[in-house]
Order: structure tokens, then sequence, then C-alpha cells
């Protein structure tokens, strides 16, 4: 009696087919698969080996095709590509061998799945808990199917999708899509990559909100990330100069590291960061989102993602003037925005904050008329503060956290050509004159600016996002908290 050996073939490429399915292609005496896998195998077929290719949808046809050569005693290798244990021919070969009551001998040699290579080329996204669904209803009601990706979706499962689109199901990952977006974040990172292993290939890296299901084909993997997933830039250059994104799916080995300083508060904050990320409605380019991460993680208040403002590229550019020296101070307007400000950070980085409220010289300058218009006759201590600053340090970072008069006093220093700040952080708290300042810092557009908008702020919020800028070297990773 014979032999039928089923061979996952991998993806497409031949530095994917294992050692052993080589071995047993070389060594049949039949090859039995789809017609298109044949040019994966060919150059390893033996001489006077029989080759039996049929057209899609004739899977029964090649089984029976295959008994029947096995039971002749010739040793056959059923092909299938990625692994022939998932969605390919070996579920179907042991039924009917069952059926057949046959006594040939099956074996089932495993290859590598498509989504497994996938997930390679997209970095590393099947790192935790994950499952794989299929969309194709032929043999499985869509009843069913919806059932498995609402599950999939609720449990938090990184999600791979095989067969996510044809010319005929075209609604279904959309359907899929809109599930998602039910149970998981619009920013949730998502890889499709088509014709994986191929010579064709292409790799593909958004979210799950920016996901165009147009852009999918029958030919397409789609793998979904959980809730901790994050899209990371690699310091590789690719073909376009920048990092090559990778999504990576965080197993926790990190969290377990504590051994130095306050590695476990650092750890906290990160899961934190994954949390809040992961909860998160928009989906927000980096430097944005890295200041919403830290407005939100110090103050609980998810509303920051609908009144946090930031200039476009704010925090980036304000993180490369820090890095290239331009920047060397960072002024604030009460000494609570200082105190917040990680001093481990501004060491680091040689920057120093400072805050004017303190000085002697403020009592002296209370004294004197406001620049303002309709601000009244005195200047307060916060706006005395500031003056002093801009006489000595007009090209600073000014942070405001408190005081709204503070930030209309810097205001009119820079319309009267007195100060010209390298940035500006406009979150005074209060409900005087709080909305007006933040709108009179506005029309200055030639200043990077980071704005809470409305009545909200406060001194914690302005010493976070000061810290956002220091550490956005680590935004990239998600990884907050080097300086605590």
């Amino acid at each position: 009696m014979g032999k039928i050996i089923i061979a996952g073939i991998g993806p497409g490429s031949k530095e994917d087919i294992t050692p052993a399915v080589l071995e047993a292609v070389r060594g049949a005496d039949a090859v039995v698969g789809y017609k298109y896998y044949f040019q994966f195998v060919e150059p390893f077929v033996k001489e006077g080996c029989e080759c039996i290719d049929t057209g899609m949808k004739h899977e029964r046809e090649r089984a029976e095709q295959a008994f029947q050569l096995a039971e002749q005693g010739k040793t056959v290798v059923v092909i299938s590509s990625g692994d022939a244990g998932i969605y390919g021919m070996t579920p179907l070969i042991y039924e009917m061998q069952r059926e057949r009551s046959s006594d040939v001998v099956v074996e089932s040699l495993p290859g590598i799945s498509a989504f497994q290579k996938a997930a390679s080329l997209l970095g590393a996204p099947v790192g935790h808990d994950f499952c794989v669904i299929s969309l194709s209803d032929l043999m499985t009601p869509w009843e069913v199917i919806e059932r498995r990706i609402t599950a999939a979706a609720a449990g938090d499962f990184v999600t791979a999708v095989y067969n996510p689109k044809s010319n005929g199901r075209y609604w279904q990952l959309y359907r899929l899509q809109e599930i998602f977006l039910q149970e998981r974040a619009a920013n949730t990172p998502v890889g499709y990559v088509r014709q994986a292993g191929r010579a064709d290939q292409e790799v593909t890296t958004t979210t799950l909100g920016a996901l165009d299901p147009e852009a999918v084909d029958m030919f397409s993997v789609i793998l979904i990330g959980n809730s901790q997933s994050y899209i990371s830039l690699t310091p590789n250059p690719s073909p376009n100069g920048e990092g090559r994104k990778m999504i990576v799916t965080p197993r926790g080995y990190y969290r377990d590291e504590v051994n130095e300083g306050n590695k476990i508060g650092q750890n906290i904050m990160i899961e934190s960061f994954r949390t809040i990320l992961g909860e998160l409605k928009g989906d927000y380019a980096l430097d944005h989102q890295w200041a919403l991460l830290h407005a939100i993680h110090t103050t609980a208040d998810f509303d920051m993602e609908n009144i946090l403002h930031t200039d476009p590229g704010a925090v980036e550019l304000l993180y490369n003037k820090v890095k290239d020296g331009t920047l060397k101070t960072i002024v604030t307007d009460v000494t609570m925005v200082v105190s917040g400000i990680r001093k481990g950070a501004l060491q680091r980085l040689g920057i120093e904050a400072k805050c004017y409220l303190s000085d002697p010289r403020v009592a002296e300058l209370t004294k004197l008329p406001s620049l303002g218009e309709g601000q009244g006759v005195g200047l307060t201590r916060t706006q005395a503060g500031i003056r002093l600053a801009v006489d000595e340090h007009p090209d600073a970072l000014f942070a405001f956290g408190n005081a709204p008069t503070a930030l209309m006093e810097l205001c009119d220093l820079i319309r009267k050509g007195k100060a010209h700040p390298a940035g500006i952080i406009a979150a005074p708290v209060g409900f005087v004159h709080v909305r007006e300042s933040k709108h009179m810092v506005k029309p200055f557009r030639d200043i990077p600016k980071i704005i809470v908008e409305g009545r909200k702020g406060g001194s914690n919020l302005a010493a976070t996002l000061c810290n956002a800028i220091l550490t956005f070297d680590d935004a990239a990773q998600l990884k907050p908290g080097r300086d605590l």
C-alpha cells in the first residue's frame, strides 16, 4: 500500500519551503495539487514523477486522485499553499481516508502559513493570543462567521483574516471593520500583505479606522492588532529614506524588569499609555498622539481628545530644537509647572526650567501698568514674572498652567516684538480671561503651540506637555517614563 504526504509549501517562495517538504517532493512518485502552485515545486520534482494539476474548487477530485494513486502503491505528495492544515487539503484527506476505509498511510508536513509570513513582514503583530478567521462563506454560513468575528473583536485577539474579499464577496470586509470598530479604537494597528513571499509582494501598514477595504483583494492576508499593539518606526531606512513601520504586539517581557531605579514606575506608566491608546477614538499623528497620551495620563480625562490642540508637527519641532541646542530654557508662569517637569529629562538634555514668580524684582514691576489693553492699571505677579523672563529669555519655550493674564502678557510682548518664543504651551485653567487668553495665542502661526482649549488646564497639564516634548524620541516605541 502506498502513502499520501500532505505538504504545506509555504506562501509562495522556495526559500519558505521547509526541508522536510522539499525532501518529500523530491521522493514523490506523483504530485497532486492546484495548478497555480506547481510553479513553486517544479524545480524539485524528480524525473518521471507524475504531476496532476487541477483548477480551483476541485479539491475533492484531487483528493480522490491522490488515493487512487496511493492505493496502487505509489508515494503521492498533495501540495497546498501555506500550511496544508490551515484552510488546506489536510482535513479533506483525513475525512476521505475514513470515508474510503483506506489503508493508505497518510502523513502531514506543516508549512509556513500565509499569516505567519505576513506577520514577519509586518514586524511582530502576533506576539500574544491570536485567532485566524476566513471570510469565505462557500462552506461556512455568514451568520457563523459573523459570530466568530464578534467574539474575536470582543476578546481582544490579534486577528488574522484570510479570504478577505473577492469579486463576489465585496461587503464582508466592510462588515468586519464595522464590528471591530465597535470594540477597538480606530487607531488600532492593521497590516495587510498581498502576495506574501512572491515576486509582486506588497506590504501595507495602516490603522483600523483608516483601512480601505477596496485596497484589499483575494491575494491579501490582513492582521489586526489587539489593544496593546502599536506601530513602531525602526531606525533602518526604507527605500523612501524613513524608518520602516512595524506592528508590535508586546508579550509583556519588559513589564517584569524591576531591577533598577524606578523601573516599576516606568512599567506602570507604559502599561497605562497602552491602555489609553487602546481607548482613543481617533487616529492621530505621532507627535500629537504623544502629547495627548501624556495629557490623558495626567488627568484621566478623555475629553482631552477633543480639546487638546497641537500645531502640526509642534511637538517634534520643539523636541528637535532641544536636541540641536536651539532651545535651552523653559519659562513657566508658576512654580508648580517647574516642579512637574522631570528633573532627569532636564539634566539629560541640558535644559533649564525657570519661574520668575519669586524673583524680588516682581514686587517692583507689579506697581507698573500692564501692557495689555483692558487688563487694569497694574500687573499681576505672574505678568511681571513673564515680563522679566522675556527680558532675559525672549526665545524660551513658555509654558502656562495657571495664569491667563501671564499668557496675555506674553501675547502683547510678542506683538510688540519683544518676545519671539521657541514655542508656547497654553494651558491656564479657570473662568476669567482663560478662553480669551488661548484665543489670543492662535494668530501667532509661526510659533509652534500646544493649547488646551476652553476652561480646562492646570499646572500638571502644562508640566506633562513639557515632558512630552522632552521625551518625544520615546514616542515611536511607546516607552514613556524614562526619567522617572
